[in-house]
Formats: structure tokens, C-alpha cells, sequence
């Protein structure tokens, strides 16, 4: 990636977050942040990655409510970052989070269950025989 093209990114991620934070008054819109952008090489179109707190309903009414807000966002960039052409955006759903969340989850109970297999291997064979 350039150095434009991570320039973008990082005021795309910036500004986008405090419109949306800050401008869209929309009540559908959850409690998000913005996790990833990417800028395709031309500059013409900006992917944004949201993670969305909440039941599988509120992520669908937010991304709904980004997807409606699409063009007054893209109009509010266009005056705040500078470029020949302002950027078509497209909103995405990141479910990383929360996927990395329940992975740790399962991962502490199979470390949880091996602690207790060694715990009762030990209790077991704790007592020597033949002495």
C-alpha cells in the first residue's frame, strides 16, 4: 500500500468515526467502531469495516441505517478529505471480534478441563506402590 493510499485510510477511519459518532442521528444506529478500512488503489472506492455491539437484530437495523446514510457520509468525506474524486463507500459487518472472543472462551474452558484431568492423573497416581 502508498503512503497516499494509507494516508486516506487513516483519515477515512478517522473522520468517518466522528461523523458517525458525532453527525448521524439515526436511533437504528447500535453502538459501533470502525475496525478496518481499505482504499482500493485508484482511490475510488473505500471499504469500512464496523463491529456492532449488540443482538444479531441491532447489527442488521445498524448496517441497514449505515447503508441509508451512504451518501449524505460520502458528501460530509468529500468536504473533509481532499481528493479529486471523493471515494464510493461500502459498509461491512466485522464479526472478528467476537469471533476471537468466543475462540479465547473455548480455548480457557479446554485449558480449565485439562487443569482438572492433571489435577485427578495426580490424585490418582499420587500414592507409589511397593514401598
Amino acid at each position: 500500500m502508498g503512503v497516499r493510499q494509507q494516508r486516506v485510510r487513516e483519515a477515512y477511519r478517522q473522520e468517518l468515526s466522528q461523523l458517525i459518532q458525532r453527525e448521524l442521528k439515526d436511533p437504528r444506529i447500535g453502538f459501533l467502531s470502525i475496525t478496518d478500512v481499505e482504499v482500493s488503489g485508484d482511490l475510488r472506492q473505500v471499504k469500512v469495516y464496523v463491529s456492532v455491539m449488540g443482538d444479531q437484530q441491532v447489527k442488521e437495523e445498524t448496517m441497514a441505517a449505515l447503508d441509508r446514510a451512504r451518501s449524505f457520509l460520502r458528501s460530509e468525506m468529500g468536504k473533509r478529505v481532499r481528493l479529486r474524486y471523493t471515494p464510493e463507500l461500502f459498509f461491512y459487518l466485522d464479526e472478528s471480534i467476537e469471533r476471537g472472543v468466543r475462540l479465547k472462551g473455548l480455548l480457557d474452558q479446554l485449558g480449565q478441563e485439562i487443569d482438572e484431568e492433571k489435577e485427578k492423573g495426580t490424585d490418582a497416581g499420587g500414592e507409589e506402590e511397593g514401598s
